[in-house]
């Protein structure tokens, strides 16, 4: 069996040729065996787009466009996004004079074309450039019709651009007994939706003493040393105020362990996060930050949607799945570390004393009778 930078290899060097027919009988068979989700299936996928488009198979081009759609990873399916752009874009006639058109004269042999050399002692005649003042002609300015056309294209391109929003939430667990929430939500273009003007007068509602800070394109509020279940009620009320505003059904689950040890505490969270029925938000950039008080592991490591690093993991969240993390982190026994500390105190105040007993006060004694 071929190895991966094999096929790269064969599968490109065709699609460099111009074989693209011969492209697609070499990776069809084989394209199953490396799945989407891998980087190895992404890039044999984007070849195959390549060569289904140079033979206008646009129908078949768009299947693999699909299939990276749904990838876990947001630049691969931005990616997707804007291959399906191009293999939708109307075809463009070109007239005959911008092809330019090579041939050979089967005449011209070998002794001919050896006959065309230069001859190294004939002098070649000094080349010099025209400088005379003869004129090019009029500069003529843009039509009208051109300059109505480009702002045309440019007031519809504001609406599409005004559609990605990036939501992030993020919890601060470095003192178990005092989290801190912080939620911000930023409108990357032009200005807010309805539909996140009417969340920020529900959170607003809801929460009426968070630390509440709004712009015109931003929101932000945090809600500070709150223990874990009010921590947890105020994350189901904001996912439940976000889905009841776009129409759908949403559901967040959070499970917490606590293992204490001798000098220390293991803490494992399970957080399952169910967007199955937001299947139409592909304009949302949906983030979940986590601080934790030590470092952070992951029961998946493989999971590209997830990014830790030491203490702090971030969450990629995917609209139209289910979203699970699991994690956990070691923190100090405190209550056990103080009873130490106490113990340790009060042994050496007792060994102080002792000793200082045993030594004596070097005072001068009077004379007993």
């Amino acid at each position: 069996m071929e190895t991966y930078k094999q096929v790269v290899d064969k599968a490109e060097f065709t699609l460099i040729k111009g074989e693209y027919n011969y492209c697609i009988e070499y990776l069809y068979p084989i394209i199953e065996d490396y799945p989407p989700s891998s980087k190895e299936g992404v890039n044999l996928r984007t070849i195959m787009i390549t060569a289904l488009t140079g033979l206008n198979k646009k129908e078949e081009a768009k299947k693999f466009c699909k299939e990276l759609s749904k990838s876990h990873d947001y630049k691969v399916r931005e990616n997707a996004k804007y291959l399906m752009e191009i293999i939708d874009s109307p075809e463009i006639k070109k007239p005959d004079n911008w092809n330019i058109t090579i041939t050979s004269n089967p005449t011209i042999n070998k002794k001919s074309l050896n006959s065309l050399k230069r001859n190294k002692n004939k002098k070649e005649p000094k080349k010099f450039i025209n400088i005379s003042n003869a004129p090019t002609g009029e500069t003529k300015p843009f039509k009208r019709g051109f300059i109505f056309i480009i702002s045309l294209l440019l007031l519809l391109l504001i609406p599409l651009l005004s559609g990605c929003v990036k939501i992030e939430n993020t919890l601060d667990l470095r003192e178990i007994d005092s989290i801190n929430n912080d939620l911000k939500i930023e409108s990357k273009y032009i200005k807010k939706f309805p539909w996140q003007i009417n969340f920020e007068q529900k959170i607003k509602a809801i929460f009426p003493d968070a630390d509440i800070s709004e712009g015109e394109l931003d929101f932000s509020f945090k809600n500070k040393n709150l223990n874990f279940l009010t921590a947890q009620e105020t994350l189901y009320k904001v996912q439940k105020t976000a889905g009841d505003l776009l129409g759908e059904s949403t559901d967040m689950r959070i499970n917490s362990v606590k293992k204490n040890f001798l000098f220390f505490k293991k803490y494992n969270y399970r957080i399952d996060l169910d967007l199955q029925n937001i299947k139409y938000a592909d304009d949302l950039e949906l983030t979940f930050n986590i601080i934790n008080p030590s470092r952070v592991s992951v029961r998946d490591p493989n999971n590209i949607s997830v990014e830790v690093s030491k203490n702090f993991l971030r969450w990629n969240l995917i609209p139209g799945e289910i979203n699970k993390l699991e994690f956990s982190f070691w923190d100090w026994n405190k209550l056990f570390l103080g009873f130490l500390l106490i113990l340790f105190l009060i042994s050496l105040a007792y060994l102080l004393r002792f000793y200082r007993y045993q030594v004596g006060s070097n005072l001068p004694e009077l004379p007993s009778n």
